[in-house]
């Protein structure tokens, strides 16, 4: 399941400095705009303290195997991307591909690092990205309404109706300066119709906001200022320090680094936090498989159904789905391991309309 998340945001917020921290692959890090051009794409190790416990349990022979998620590390986006300035329009054509976006916002003073408008304002670059974005929407919506409205009116056509409909919506949001998102659709049909234009501003968005060391734990005015702007958004808000994060990763060994988190206050580091928070942003789940052999995670949509979650281990697998054995996470490792769970009656035998739950422990029976 290839999905991938966007980080984007104004030249020279920290970007690829965070992409660094989250990923083997090493964008370029410099002061001075548009020095990540191509999007460097990294597959990222998403955090499941799970898998440990559970590996502590069945001791499996090829040991554990977390699943991951992809981070898309997109140029710097200027005012006027939307009319091409800068490198709009790769810009725009990169973060299309992309299902979910990390917005990196500077919320950190720094006179060695110049910034883009010369003044930090994580508010401000906020609108500007916004803006860009909305821009390009509604120059697409305007381009479908032409069309959609000449066969609305020619042919009597209820699907071309039901979507000029669905355009309306959109483009006075637009004209607002509102995103796509936050336009409320009246049931599936419009839903699917709005899956369709594949709309930049209706893409789920976590706001990150990248501080100084000092303000790691408990953030800043600048913090408080995005915070108090996305209030109404339904949109996360995540605080990073992407300087002390990129230093982290540098430790070698997992006890210098819990070091340095508690030195710093933190329980976690941000890093962690980031990519959890990425998982959860695609409307990602886990459900995991534990036996002598390995102990492994695998990612699942929210809301699919046991053949479907079958599927993702192999096609097999959901073509001649039986029926799937499931247990609970807390149950396994209450009990300690799966024979006291069956014996303890804590083993269930689900079928095809059973929709898988995060952590649930599947194994699945098929016959092709």
């Amino acid at each position: 399941m290839s999905l991938q998340c966007g980080i984007v945001g104004l030249p020279n917020v920290g970007k690829s400095t965070l992409f660094n921290c989250l990923s083997n692959a090493k964008a370029q890090s410099a002061n001075f705009p548009f020095c990540t051009i191509e999007p460097n794409v990294g597959v990222i190790t998403v955090p499941d303290e799970r898998l440990n416990k559970l590996a502590d349990i069945c001791h499996p022979e090829r040991g554990v195997i977390p699943t991951t998620v992809e981070i898309v590390d997109i140029a710097g986006l200027v005012q006027g991307a939307s009319r091409g300035e800068g490198l709009g329009n790769k810009f725009l054509a990169n973060i299309r591909q992309t299902d979910a976006i990390i917005h990196v916002l500077r919320c950190f003073d720094d006179d060695n690092v110049v910034h883009v408008d010369g003044s930090v304002n994580p508010v401000r670059d906020k609108e500007i990205i916004d803006t860009e974005l909305q821009l390009k929407d509604l120059e697409t919506i305007e381009s479908r309404i032409q069309k959609t409205e000449k066969q609305a009116r020619a042919g009597g056509d209820k699907q071309a109706k039901a979507t000029l409909e669905v355009l309306l919506k959109y483009k006075s949001a637009l004209e607002q300066g509102l995103s796509a998102r936050t336009v409320e659709l009246s049931n599936k049909d419009e839903e699917a119709i709005a899956h369709d234009l594949f709309l930049l501003t209706t893409k789920p968005v976590l706001y990150v906001c990248n501080v100084d060391e000092a303000s790691a734990v408990s953030g800043n005015k600048y913090v408080n200022a995005v915070r108090d702007a996305v209030k109404n958004e339904n949109a996360q808000v995540l605080v990073v320090a992407a300087k002390i994060e990129a230093e982290i990763a540098e430790l070698e060994t997992y006890e210098e680094r819990q070091m340095f988190l508690e030195e710093l206050g933190l329980e976690e580091s941000g890093v962690n936090r980031l990519i959890k928070a990425a998982y959860s942003l695609l409307n990602l789940r886990t459900f995991l498989t534990a036996g002598s052999d390995e102990v492994r995670a695998w990612t699942f949509r929210e809301g699919m159904k046991a053949p479907q979650c079958a599927g993702v281990i192999h096609t097999d697998f959901e073509r001649g789905f039986i029926r799937a054995e499931v247990i609970k996470y807390d149950d396994f490792i209450a009990l300690g391991g799966e024979s006291q769970c069956r014996a303890a009656g804590k083993l269930g035998v689900e079928g095809k309309d059973y929709l898988v739950q995060d952590g649930d422990i599947m194994h699945f029976l098929f016959n092709v």
